[in-house]
């Protein structure tokens, strides 16, 4: 049993939102190891991993946070999730931690046609943070992606610059990799 949870939360956002959610994992004994949050449009989400602070039924525990996350929609607004943390480790491989940085202009498929690229090569996304901005000027939508990820170390740097090129050209955008 994985002894982890992870709660994931939304709602519009307001001051208190953390406090409602910390107060729910500090009343349930659990610690707070790790988390995610932003506010995209208004709403604000959160990802967190949590664990018990001594032994309990894992069930126990599931149910009570459960029941918690209810009462959070139903008195708070906060639509609330947990479930035990998944700990299935992806075979180890050798892999490199690098950056992409995607820039232009603002089209669909930006983010399919980049995420797509990187699950075929089997390049794992640990981190994406998107964004789209108008030019002062022109007032034309750019786009902006962020991503970090672990390339398999088969994958050479100059293989995986030469593909990301052709993305590139498909999308008339900017990618670099630092």
């Amino acid at each position: 049993m994985s002894k982890e949870f992870v709660l994931t939360a939304f709602c519009k956002d307001r001051p208190g939102i953390v406090a409602d959610i910390s107060e729910v994992i500090y009343k349930n004994e659990c610690n707070l190891k790790d988390s995610t949050m932003t506010n995209l449009a208004g709403e604000f989400a959160i990802i967190l991993l949590l664990s018990p602070l001594s032994e309990v039924e894992e069930t126990d525990i599931e149910e009570n946070l459960s029941m918690e996350c209810r009462r959070l929609e139903r008195e708070k607004g906060i639509t609330a999730f947990i479930r035990p943390a998944n700990h299935a480790v992806r075979k180890q491989k050798a892999y490199y931690v690098k950056n992409l940085h995607v820039e232009g202009l603002d089209q669909a498929g930006i983010v399919y046609k980049v995420s797509r690229f990187l699950a075929d090569n089997d390049i794992n996304i640990t981190s994406l943070n998107s964004e789209m901005k108008f030019s002062p000027e022109s007032g034309a939508a750019f786009y902006s992606l962020s991503i970090s990820v672990e390339i398999p170390q088969n994958l050479t740097m100059q293989t995986l610059e030469q593909n990301l090129n052709q993305i590139e050209d498909q999308l008339n955008v900017d990618i670099t990799v630092e």
